[in-house]
């Protein structure tokens, strides 16, 4: 008989033990008409967190304890990994989001055709000042950047099938970046409006700090987005300008040797060779990242693309 479920649902935790009970019992409620299994993954969690989610666990209840603090993203990866259903959900341990949108999500990803279903939070129950504000900036800067046009990509609940979620290649922090992750994958994705509830229990483990990460982050996505396969393209790019620079206000400068001027106390001198070393220097890295490339998806046996079907007339 087949252990497959309809629907995993993954639940990152770290110190919300007055959350638990509440958390359960919402799940049970929602998932009550639906195959699931409910993967937690405790975080490193100082509290009584782990020995609450333990007392309250039946059989659908799968409960992942780090040895210590790992990051939320580190521990998504965690529950995907261990999942075994065909559509994937992830949700907040906060109760800030409602386990009772999931059978919507799933409704909408199975009946349209989606790969991905995206909570949109309508009416969000946060600070205006250090949350709201800060997150609309970001989800700006996102959106333009990157050209993914999600309204919320600091909504957690989400719906996956469950070959998207797999090869998200969730690492680092990279959860605020899974809608492009899974666009770089290839899903066709959708958002929708989800219900947002105000914190009742316990603190967020967030803060203003979060915002020098997430830009950080951001440009690693862009790279990852236009480079990934190809970093020669940029980093060569970048070399052969800076050398071809270099090489021209070198030469200028020898002419103006060979007539007679002194140069050596000439800053051009300096931003000569400096453009000769940074596109010597670049165009190395370019070789080196292009073989690590080449490493990783060969050493894995990976492939740079992703099939979705194959039809034989």
């Amino acid at each position: 008989m087949s252990n497959t479920k309809k629907l995993s649902l993954i639940v990152p935790m770290m110190n919300e033990e007055a959350n638990v009970a509440p958390l359960f019992q919402a799940v049970r409620s929602a998932l009550k008409d639906i195959d699931y299994e409910f993967i937690l993954v405790d975080d490193g969690s100082t509290d009584n967190t782990v020995n609450e989610m333990k007392r309250l666990s039946d059989e659908r209840v799968k409960i992942i304890v780090f040895n210590r603090n790992f990051g939320q993203t580190t521990a998504m990866s965690a529950g995907i990994d261990a999942a075994t259903g065909e559509l994937i959900a992830t949700i907040d341990g906060d109760l800030q989001n409602d386990p009772s949108d999931i059978p919507i999500m799933m409704a909408k990803l199975e009946n349209e055709g989606w790969d991905v279903v995206a909570g949109r939070r309508a009416n969000r129950q946060d600070g205006m000042f250090f949350r709201k504000i800060p997150s609309k900036i970001a989800n700006y800067i996102i959106r333009r950047s990157t050209g993914v046009y999600l309204n919320d990509y600091g909504c957690t609940l989400k719906v996956f099938k469950k070959d998207v979620a797999k090869n998200l290649g969730l690492y680092g922090e990279l959860h605020r970046f899974i809608p492009i992750l899974a666009k770089m994958y290839g899903a066709k994705m959708v958002e929708m409006d989800v219900k947002h509830h105000a914190r009742i229990h316990g603190v967020s483990k967030y803060g203003l700090g979060r915002t020098f990460k997430v830009m950080s982050d951001l440009l690693l996505m862009l790279f990852m987005q236009k480079y990934q396969t190809k970093p020669m393209h940029l980093f060569g790019g970048l070399g052969i300008a800076s050398l071809g620079l270099g090489v021209i206000i070198n030469f200028y400068l020898l002419i103006l040797k060979l007539c007679g001027e002194n140069i050596g106390n000439r800053p051009l001198l300096t931003l000569g060779i400096v453009l000769l070393i940074a596109g010597i220097q670049l165009i190395t890295t370019g070789f080196i990242a292009e073989l690590i490339m080449r490493t990783y998806f060969e050493s894995q046996n990976k492939t740079p693309y992703t099939i979705r079907e194959i039809f034989l007339g």
